[in-house]
């Protein structure tokens, strides 16, 4: 009886070194030899950059579309911790930038012409790099690591409070697409309706 445990025991060992191995043959033809500190460094850089773009247009559409003062700052404190983190790092992030080598610079931008479009594609964008910035950064940065994670699920209530504020005029310039109107009247439009009803005391309706 002892004899065959031993035996199952050493069969056990000898299939972990063999799914050990397989998987170390696998990471190698997997993963690319120039897969190193620059290429990471690459991916954060171009993720800062792309998650501070996001939370900036956001920002200044609450702004300067909607005059709203509470939850613009509230996306600007997201941006500047988001540019806090790392920046003792950005010589070297911006060393291993390479802008016009980037495969994704001739990607076709879709056209979004509406205010939902807008907030709510930069609110993905940004969202989407702080979980890129979250995972790479553990191989180099771990400590950021913490700070974009709690930086993302910041971003994830921002777009909430935008989204219950003001889901009926985004919706709305979402759905009704002017025919010949520039995007600048429609904001307009969206601008002036909520200024209507913030005056006569309907803010909740919002």
């Amino acid at each position: 009886m002892a004899i065959k445990k031993c035996k199952a025991e050493s069969e056990v060992k000898n299939k972990i070194k063999v799914s050990s191995s397989d998987a170390l043959r696998y990471t190698e033809n997997v993963i690319p030899k120039n897969f190193n500190r620059e290429s990471v460094l690459r991916i954060i850089d171009a993720n800062l950059n792309r998650c501070r773009e996001g939370l900036r247009v956001v920002e200044d559409g609450l702004r300067f579309v909607l005059n709203d003062s509470f939850l613009y700052k509230k996306i600007r404190r997201i941006r500047h911790s988001v540019d806090k983190t790392l920046r003792s790092s950005y010589d070297e992030l911006i060393k291993e930038r390479e802008s016009f080598d980037d495969s994704g610079r001739q990607m076709p931008e879709i056209s979004k012409k509406e205010l939902a479009g807008i907030i709510t594609a930069n609110f993905k964008r940004t969202q989407e790099s702080l979980r890129v910035l979250e995972e790479y950064s553990k191989t180099l940065f771990p400590k950021a690591s913490t700070d974009f994670k709690k930086q993302r699920y910041a971003a994830y209530d921002a777009e909430k409070s935008v989204y219950l504020k003001y889901r009926k005029f985004l919706l709305q310039t979402d759905c009704k697409r002017a025919d010949g109107g520039t995007m600048t009247k429609k904001f307009s439009t969206v601008n002036k309706k909520i200024k209507q009803l913030l005056s006569a005391g309907a803010k909740d309706q919002i």
